[in-house]
């Protein structure tokens, strides 16, 4: 996998996208905000990105709003899904082991702070590294989801897999660190940007937008890097 062609592809997508598009870049910002604000339930954004994660090219314009709200759901609900081991696995480790050494210790006893504390620490621990792991699956999940238009085949593990594989679970995983880290350079740019009172906020609000079209072509190109099994 050709990390560098990943980047500057994604990089041009999104310039050829947004860049001379004011129309199409204020509406994903509009779009972007409902997003916010409904707190995910109005997920338009989220179905337009769905679009570029199928490999759509050019950029598509924004149109066909059902259709960017069910997209953006069921974007949703593939997150949500694959988060259920990491939320089990906080329950488990972190609440049912703190209220467990309370009931059997004692509230005045201050080793059952201790206890609890570090009980509530292995769990998110442990939760913190089952997320990780299960990051690599649900990121090429969305994707393929996106590709095949078909909410089950985000769960079709041994297809993912074997998709997976013919990229190479190795390069798959650089590619995910790479886009990481581009991520937190992107937080560390916007967080200076938001320094400056009033302006900041919007040119971070545009800049979100240009930001969630190079994630999605990222991924979008990183797993057509290599065809889908049959």
């Amino acid at each position: 996998m050709n990390y560098g062609s990943l980047i500057s592809g994604s990089a041009g997508y999104m310039k050829d996208a947004l860049l001379g598009k004011w129309g199409r870049w204020l509406l994903l910002v509009l779009l972007s905000l409902v997003q916010t604000f409904t707190l995910y339930l109005v997920p338009l954004f989220s179905g337009y990105t769905v679009r570029v994660l199928a490999g759509e090219r050019p950029a598509p314009d924004v149109k066909g709003w059902g259709r960017l709200f069910l997209d953006g759901w069921k974007r949703n609900i593939i997150t949500l899904i694959y988060l259920i081991p990491v939320i089990l696995v906080l329950a488990v480790f972190g609440g049912v082991a703190f209220v467990s050494s309370i009931a059997a210790r004692g509230l005045d006893n201050p080793d059952v702070w201790a206890s609890a504390a570090a009980a509530a620490a292995f769990g998110l621990l442990a939760a913190g590294v089952v997320w990780v792991i299960i990051s690599f699956i649900s990121l090429f999940a969305v994707v393929r989801f996106a590709h095949t238009g078909s909410l089950l085949q985000a769960f079709n593990i041994v297809a993912i897999a074997r998709h997976i594989g013919r990229i190479g679970w190795g390069s798959w995983i650089v590619a995910v660190l790479i886009l990481v880290l581009i991520r937190l350079v992107y937080m560390v740019a916007t967080a200076l940007i938001m320094s400056v009172p009033v302006a900041g906020w919007i040119v971070n609000l545009f800049l979100g937008v240009a930001f969630g079209i190079f994630y999605a072509r990222y991924l979008a190109a990183a797993y057509e890097s290599v065809p889908a099994p049959a």
